[in-house]
Order: C-alpha cells, then sequence, then structure tokens
C-alpha cells in the first residue's frame, strides 16, 4: 500500500505537512514524524508516490542516527509506536515502519549542504562563474570531480511551495547568528566525513547531503530532521564512478533526469508512470540494502 497522506482524525494534532512528512504533536517535548511516501524533486511534489519510500527513509535515518551519535547529539527518540496514546494506535495501519518519536526542539532555518564532489546546482554554478554557492574553487574541474575538501554550502530553508535559495556561509551567519552558524557548519563537515567513510567501505561514494539543525533547551546545536537518505543525499556507485560525466545513483535523481527529459522540472501536477515509480523504489531499496548489509522487508 502506498501512502501519500495521513489522517489520524484529529487522535494526535497535526502541526504540519511538509514535502514528504506529516509531523503530529505527541506533548509538550515530543513530535511524531510520519514518513509518507510522497516524493518531491526540483521543490515539487509529484501527484503520486513511492511504494514503502516512507519505510525506507525511517529505517535509513535510524541507521544513520546512530552511527553518527558520537559526532553530534540528534532528537531521535524511537520507532516504536506503542508508547503513543491508545487513540492513535487504531491507525497503525498508517504508522508503523515509517513513524519515529522525536524530540521537539528550535529548528535553525537553514538547510547545512556538504558537497564532497562537483555534481548538480554547484557543477551548473562553477562551468559559469568558477564558484559553488559564491565560494571560489580550484580551476579546471570536472563534472563529478571530488573537491579537494570537503566544502559546507548552506541553503535558506523555503516554505512548502517555495524553492530553497543557495546562500555563501556568511549569509547564514545573518540568519542563524554567527555562533550558531559555525557550530553548524564544524558539525555539518565531521557529520558528512564519517559518513562519506562509512559508506565507502560499502561501496557507495556520499557525492552530496543535507543537514538540519536545531537548538536544544541547553542551547546546544543538535542533529534534527532525516538524516543521509535517498532523498537528502546523492549517493553514487563507486564500481561505475568517472570524473567528467553523471553517475549512477541511488537516489532521485533517476526521477530528477526524467523530468528534466520530458520537460516536466519545477511544474507542478506531475504523476510519475508506473515504471518510473517502479524503478525509483529500487534504487531507494538498493541504496538501504548496500548501507546497512541488510534484505529490505516492508
Amino acid at each position: 500500500m502506498t501512502i501519500t497522506s495521513t489522517d489520524l482524525e484529529g487522535s494526535l494534532p497535526l502541526i504540519a505537512k511538509g514535502k514528504v512528512r506529516d509531523i503530529y504533536s505527541v506533548d509538550d517535548s515530543t513530535l511524531l514524524f510520519v514518513a509518507t511516501d510522497r516524493i518531491s524533486a526540483y521543490d515539487v511534489i509529484m501527484k503520486n508516490g513511492v511504494k514503502d519510500k516512507g519505510k525506507l527513509l525511517t529505517q535509513i535515518s535510524k541507521f544513520w542516527f546512530s552511527i553518527l551519535s558520537d559526532v553530534c547529539p540528534n532528537h531521535f527518540i524511537s520507532t516504536d509506536i506503542s508508547t503513543l496514546q491508545k487513540q492513535a494506535l487504531k491507525y497503525k495501519d498508517q504508522l508503523e515502519g515509517r513513524s519515529m518519536l522525536v524530540r521537539k526542539y528550535k529548528i535553525l532555518p537553514i538547510e547545512a549542504i556538504v558537497r564532497g564532489y562537483l555534481t548538480g546546482s554547484a557543477w551548473k554554478e562553477y562551468k559559469t562563474n568558477g564558484t559553488v554557492h559564491g565560494i571560489k574553487v580550484r580551476e579546471g574541474m570536472k563534472e563529478s570531480e571530488p573537491f579537494d575538501i570537503p566544502i559546507y554550502t548552506p541553503s535558506t530553508k523555503a516554505e512548502l511551495g517555495e524553492h530553497d535559495e543557495n546562500i555563501h556561509p556568511s549569509e547564514a551567519a545573518k540568519i542563524i547568528g554567527e555562533e550558531n552558524a559555525k557550530k553548524v557548519e564544524e558539525l555539518a563537515l565531521k557529520l558528512y566525513s564519517k559518513a562519506k567513510d562509512y559508506a565507502e567501505t560499502k561501496g557507495i561514494l556520499i557525492a552530496d547531503t543535507k543537514f538540519e539543525f536545531g537548538i536544544d533547551e541547553s542551547e546546544n546545536v543538535v542533529l534534527v530532521d532525516e538524516v543521509l537518505t535517498p532523498d537528502s543525499s546523492r549517493f553514487w556507485r563507486a564500481d561505475t564512478y568517472e570524473v567528467g560525466k553523471s553517475q549512477d545513483s541511488y537516489d532521485k535523481q533517476f526521477l530528477r533526469n526524467w523530468l528534466t527529459s520530458n520537460d516536466l522540472a519545477y511544474k507542478e501536477d506531475v504523476e510519475m508512470p508506473d515504471d518510473i515509480a517502479e524503478k525509483t523504489a529500487a534504487k531507494y531499496i538498493e541504496a538501504y540494502e548496500q548501507l546497512t548489509g541488510q534484505k529490505w522487508s516492508a
């Protein structure tokens, strides 16, 4: 069953609907994140979903929260929904396998993108200006080439229906304050480096990824949202990697390529053909199995 929206009929207050997640309030300090099977590309949500995508995202995030817990504290509590109020458990078929109980923190309104390789919008900007998010990088680079060291390239966190805007790190400091901006950059680079090194042992190159952070009750910067999923990252096959071209990937680049080739990028009300949805699901499953070493079972 593909679930593109949830409805708990008021048993828990719905406080937000994102591109993928429906977020409910459990109590004053706890939220329920429900990852639906919605999928977006170019900041636009497709009309139809990808079967079990929300379950895959949830399990991948759970895996990474554990791997990265020594680098940075995070908001993850559990994927066990049995502690929810009895009336919410009536909707177990909508929640099981795709839900995370998380601590409620104040969210910092930027996306902390780390890039290890020159690709996507960074490649497009580099070809025109020789920069990435306004940062000067080495001359003569080719598509998909690794940077000498990973670079931190934040973006604004747009409201639903709007587009994120790439910004220079100095602009991020104006939005969230210099001290928070410095900590976010430091943590994002550390998280990326540890994840990148781990993924390489599993035959995956993490070309880039997006982290989000919040502030806890002690004013510490904390990792929130999802982490290192095929929705928030570019995962490349290490065995077919080659500088100078686009790469075989385990993420929604497959969907982006279909949209671009059919002149549908940034357009609303697009419905994916069944084969595109199925092939996208297969990419997500492959990423899960490759990273975790476990056979996927919904």
